[in-house]
């Protein structure tokens, strides 16, 4: 009797050891599952990897160096600093560094209503206008992925690009040319694909913009026209800005209208009049430039006028 007692006794033992093992594994399974994330910053050294990474240095080194060609009819700064319409990108930029004063802005999307309304025309200009000023770096990105057209007027390859780096085929520095003009750096639009909209949804243009923000004084994007297609709505979310291109007599007024309505109020910065017929001053040659709430009035009809 003794020995089957004490052989029910270890029984009992083992039975309530393994109880508490199984209880103290539990216990620290729970504690894992709610522990709180770290709130420690990142070590220094992690910071300074972060930093390097996304140096001017880095961009000079890593960026494609590019022999441009560009169009002289319609890159006005290369053609001659004081040229026809020179003088209006500069009354342009000035605005911006106004605007600038009283709110954050460095990120500025330009866009139109409908195609053919001259949005990269004014894109283009306004980047070169910007370089103008020493010591200013601008990022040009073509992001109208259906109808590029930014790589013509510049002179060079459509390839790597804006695409690639979406599809995660590139990193920022892969898609990123350095041309001829000093501080201008440009990201063309690149292959094309059957998927635009979803592709400029995806996230990773504002992974892109929030990387190399730091980089440059101005990032000017050119998108798709507003009214046809979302894709300008959809990027105007990671922008700090909205420019929109109306051409002189033949933007219909309702359709100018629609894509402001696109917009928040607080993201549009103003309207460029292009296209308005040569007079008797050379500087008037190409267009008007209209900003602030007096504008964004006629643009929701409720002052009627017939050159919008």
């Amino acid at each position: 009797m003794s020995r089957i007692h004490e052989a029910l006794k270890r029984a009992e033992q083992d039975r309530a050891a393994a109880q508490n093992v199984h209880l103290a594994s539990a216990q620290t399974a729970e504690a894992s599952a709610v522990s709180p994330v770290s709130t420690e910053p990142p070590a220094p050294s992690a910071v300074a990897a972060i930093s390097s990474q996304f140096s001017y240095e880095t961009l000079i080194s890593r960026c494609i160096p590019a022999t441009w060609s560009p169009e002289m009819k319609t890159m006005l700064f290369y053609n001659s600093e004081q040229g026809p319409g020179t003088e209006e990108f500069r009354t342009l930029r000035s605005r911006l560094y106004q605007m600038r004063e009283k709110q954050p802005l460095k990120k500025v999307l330009v866009t139109s209503s409908l195609p053919k309304e001259g949005k990269s025309f004014v894109a283009a200009n306004l980047a070169q206008a910007m370089v103008r000023q020493h010591g200013r770096r601008v990022l040009l990105i073509d992001a109208d992925l259906r109808a590029a057209r930014l790589h013509l007027a510049l002179g060079t390859t459509l390839t790597p690009g804006l695409s690639e780096y979406l599809l995660g085929q590139q990193d920022e520095f892969g898609i990123m040319q350095r041309g001829t003009m000093e501080n201008l750096f440009f990201v063309p639009a690149g292959q094309s694909t059957s998927n635009p909209a979803e592709l400029v949804a995806n996230g990773r243009l504002q992974i892109l913009l929030s990387r190399v923000e730091s980089l440059f004084d101005w990032i000017v994007i050119d998108s798709p026209p507003a009214v046809p297609v979302s894709d300008a709505a959809v990027m105007a979310n990671h922008c700090d800005g909205v420019l929109m291109v109306v051409r002189s007599s033949a933007t219909p007024s309702d359709m100018a209208r629609k894509a402001r309505a696109e917009f928040d109020d607080k993201l549009l910065l103003g309207v460029v009049l292009n296209g308005i017929k040569r007079t008797s001053s050379e500087y008037r040659q190409y267009y008007g430039v209209y900003a602030g709430s007096d504008e964004k009035q006629r643009l929701r009809g409720r002052e009627r006028d017939p050159a919008v």
